[in-house]
Formats: C-alpha cells, sequence, structure tokens
C-alpha cells in the first residue's frame, strides 16, 4: 500500500493532455471562405465542449474521490491506467464527430463517440467501486455519508450513456446532444449530491 500523489499527479498529466487533444482537432482548408467554413464547424465545436466538459467533470470527480482515498495499490493503479486510457482516447471520436455528423458515416462516428462515454462511464464506476468496497482504500475519518453522496452521483452515469448509444442508432444529432445534456446535468450535480 502507497499513498495517492503519484497516482493524482499521473492522472492529472493525463486529463490535461486529453484536453488540450481536443482543441488540436479543429481544422479548416486554405483558399476557401473562412467564414463559410467557421460556420460550417459546428458539429466539431459541439463534440468539442461536450468532450472538454466531461473530460474537466471526471477530472474534478476523480479530484474529489481520490481525496477520500488514504492509500492506493497496485490493482487500483491498473484500473486508474485503464480509466485514463479511455480519456486519453476522446479526442479520437470527438474529431470523428466533427468530421462526419451531417455527412456521410455521421452513425458509425457517433456510434464510436457514445460508445467510449459508456466504456468510459463503466470504467469509472469499477474504478469507485473498488476503491469504495468494504472501504479497502477509504480513509478511516471519511464519513459513510460522503461515500454514498459519490455513489448517488455515479449511479445516472452508466444508464444515460448508455441510452445515448442506443439513441445513436436512430438519429445521430440527437444522440450528440443527449451526451452534451449529460454533461450539463454533471456539472451541478456535485454540489447537489452533496448536501
Amino acid at each position: 500500500m502507497e499513498g495517492t500523489g503519484r497516482l493524482e499527479a499521473f492522472s492529472d498529466g493525463v486529463f490535461a493532455i486529453a484536453a488540450t487533444l481536443l482543441v488540436l482537432e479543429f481544422s479548416v482548408s486554405s483558399g476557401r471562405d473562412l467564414g463559410h467554413q467557421l460556420v460550417h464547424l459546428w458539429p466539431a465545436y459541439l463534440a468539442y465542449v461536450t468532450s472538454f466538459v466531461t473530460i474537466g467533470i471526471i477530472w474534478i470527480n476523480h479530484h474529489h474521490t481520490v481525496s477520500l482515498m488514504a492509500r492506493t495499490n497496485r490493482t487500483m493503479l491498473f484500473l486508474n491506467n485503464i480509466l485514463l486510457l479511455t480519456i486519453a482516447f476522446l479526442p479520437f471520436p470527438t474529431k470523428l464527430v466533427g468530421d462526419y455528423l451531417h455527412h456521410g458515416g455521421e452513425e458509425a462516428a457517433v456510434l464510436a463517440y457514445t460508445a467510449t462515454f459508456v466504456i468510459m462511464a463503466v470504467l469509472h464506476q469499477v474504478w469507485w467501486q473498488y476503491a469504495r468496497r468494504g472501504r479497502r482504500l477509504i480513509g478511516a475519518d471519511v464519513p459513510e455519508s460522503a461515500l454514498r453522496a459519490v455513489d448517488r452521483a455515479y449511479a445516472p452515469g452508466v444508464p444515460m450513456y448508455l441510452l445515448t448509444f442506443v439513441i445513436a442508432f436512430f438519429s445521430p444529432l440527437a444522440a450528440v446532444f443527449a451526451t452534451f445534456g449529460i454533461a450539463a446535468f454533471y456539472l451541478p450535480s456535485a454540489a447537489i449530491f452533496d448536501r
């Protein structure tokens, strides 16, 4: 068993890089009407904002939940790396949505995007439950009410992202907006569930 400092430091680096890579996915062609191109990049803007806000929320939640832990172990470090793998992958399906929404291939692009969120939500739940189960990694002074607040905050994630994945089969655009809605839902949820 060891402290959580290295886990947090490495995680913060991956979160920062993933969030930064999102903006590198924007591109325009020279020689064409720039204003027209910028307007038609709206799917990329939508995917960027959704992904950036989601990464930010996961970073906030990750920071909070790690603060409840007194220690970590090799299994937790492994689970953390798997979670970070999906976060670092997110810029790729974000670019797919920006490139293909309202063009040929939009369903496949949005399915890849929403599937990434489903996997991320499942892994985040596994990550938290491993730390929480039997208070395996939780600090002795952390009240049970704080753990229940995190449980309540995380509970809707997997079902909501699964729903966006299903919606993508019928309306890729609606699925992207639903994913944005989930990000908007989670922005204030930490304060709501903490009460």
